[in-house]
């Protein structure tokens, strides 16, 4: 049958499809490689040797939507990991919402492939693609739903807070959320844009509301009175980052805040002091990427290390290399590649 031809007035929307990946079509070898190849175009897929010689079941179905890309995943099991130097080699920044469609998740997060995570009930896993993470993801159904850090600063002043950040299946919210996402699913190929975007611009504010309730940001007047204490030890810490003397202690004093508010804040990343590093580390990196001439201990001397080995040994334990071996663009999947895969 010939495709019905639009008549002047027609106001149907036209038919939106996606880019789809699917590996089912290739021989059974060739599907997995194939899979990590286009997926590490953001995030390295860490592959075993039972992964590249058995059949691999995976495919996405992608939309770019404005500033936003949404895709319905699939894949069998898989270990991902964007490492410190990978972030450095590449401009993907953003943050990425992971919502399983068929409840948990199973998955494992770990800020290092060298430390064994602790096993999720993921109903909706936050990821800040400027930060390093490790993710084993049982075989599963889900959406990826990537956004601009702008987008989150209403709720987040700093995004990077987001980063590891899980729901609960069992959650109302998460509940909520999914029936949304698939309902979005089911008809966002016959929406006209401007539908699409307010679709995903609302579920959005709703993930964003159900984090920032976990967080304790939102919802009542304390909340707001703590979001509004966490965007000033944000923004002080970001502006006085150089300062060789900045510690908890100082930050405590200067602020005139108590350190049980202060412990409360920064919980989820380990407590004030734990935030602190991990902001001097992944600004460190950057300059060591940015300034190859520059001498590795005066870009630890510069972001408050107090000597070039402890600066070494903080860097390798945050993220698994040495400072030279980030400047000669080591990562762990071109560690892999070089060795054994995973058994």
């Amino acid at each position: 049958m010939p495709p019905r031809p639009t008549l002047a007035g027609d106001s149907a929307p036209p038919i939106v499809e996606p880019i789809r990946f699917d590996v089912s079509a290739l021989p059974r070898h060739q599907q997995f490689l194939a899979w990590r190849n286009r997926v590490g175009q953001v995030i390295d897929v860490l592959p075993t040797l039972e992964q590249t010689r058995n059949p691999f079941h995976a495919y996405f179905d992608r939309y770019a939507i404005g500033e936003y890309v949404f895709s319905d995943c699939y894949s069998d099991e898989v270990t991902l990991s964007r490492s410190i130097a990978r972030i450095s080699q590449d401009n993907a920044r953003a943050v990425v919402f992971q919502i399983f469609l068929g409840g948990d998740s199973g998955s494992v997060i770990s800020h290092s492939s060298k430390r064994p995570g602790t096993p999720l009930d993921a109903g909706i896993v936050a990821v800040d693609m400027d930060q390093p993470v490790n993710v084993l993801r049982r075989a599963c159904r889900h959406i990826t739903f990537m956004v601009p850090a702008s987008h989150v600063t209403p709720v987040f002043a700093d995004p990077g807070i987001l980063h590891g950040r899980v729901l609960a299946s069992a959650l109302p919210a998460v509940r909520l959320i999914v029936a949304r996402a698939n309902e979005l699913l089911r008809t966002i190929r016959s929406m006209p844009t401007p539908e699409r975007l307010r679709h995903l611009t609302s579920l959005l504010t709703l993930i964003l509301a159900a984090f920032g309730e976990e967080a304790g940001l939102s919802g009542s007047r304390s909340a707001l009175a703590r979001a509004a204490m966490f965007d000033d030890v944000r923004r002080f810490v970001r502006a006085n980052l150089g300062d060789s003397t900045l510690s908890p202690e100082s930050i405590i004093d200067q602020l005139g805040l108590s350190r049980p508010t202060i412990y409360r804040l920064f919980q989820h990343e380990g407590g004030l002091g734990a935030y602190l590093q991990g902001l001097r580390l992944r600004a460190a990196a950057a300059e060591l990427v940015r300034y190859p001439s520059i001498p590795i201990k005066d870009v630890g001397y510069a972001f408050g290390f107090g000597s070039a080995s402890a600066f070494t040994r903080a860097f390798r334990r945050s993220f698994d290399l040495a400072p030279q071996d980030l400047r000669q663009g080591e990562t762990p999947a071109a560690r892999l590649d070089r060795s054994d895969w995973v058994e």
